[in-house]
């Protein structure tokens, strides 16, 4: 059995969150805006991923960003809410592929796609002499 076969094109998750000060480029950077950053877009839209095939994925295997490629549109201020999307557009022998969005409200934000790789994490643990943390981002 291979670690995508549950995996399907179209799967779909979405990360809602409500922007606070600690997600602005403002809290990064002095002087700048108090606005969405795109790092934390980008983390939302990979947050976002990771929900879409983690329970299709058999147990002990995990996927892990690769690749992103995402424009940053439109500034979101301080308590709006983000609407992240991404959707499964192709899978190959070891990652998935994603189309990615993140709205506020009826406005797109930003766009593009994003690649995580599938790991299983006891072999992962053994050749990177690391352990799995029990954490959650959410």
């Amino acid at each position: 059995m291979d670690a995508l076969d549950k995996v399907a094109i179209g799967m779909v998750a979405e990360k809602i969150v409500i922007v606070t000060s600690e997600m602005t480029v403002g809290h990064f950077v002095a002087n700048m805006p108090q606005v969405y950053a795109t790092p934390m877009m980008i983390l939302h839209m990979e947050m976002a991923s990771g929900s879409a095939i983690a329970s299709h994925l058999p147990e002990r295997f995990v996927s892990v960003g690769m690749d992103v490629n995402v424009r940053h549109l439109a500034a979101t201020p301080v308590g709006r809410a983000v609407r992240a999307i991404a959707r499964v557009i192709d899978i190959d022998r070891k990652s998935v592929l994603f189309e990615v969005e993140a709205w506020n409200g009826d406005r797109k934000i930003g766009d593009g796609t994003h690649r995580r790789g599938i790991v299983n994490v006891t072999e992962f643990e053994k050749r990177f002499g690391v352990r799995q943390l029990t954490m959650s981002l959410d």
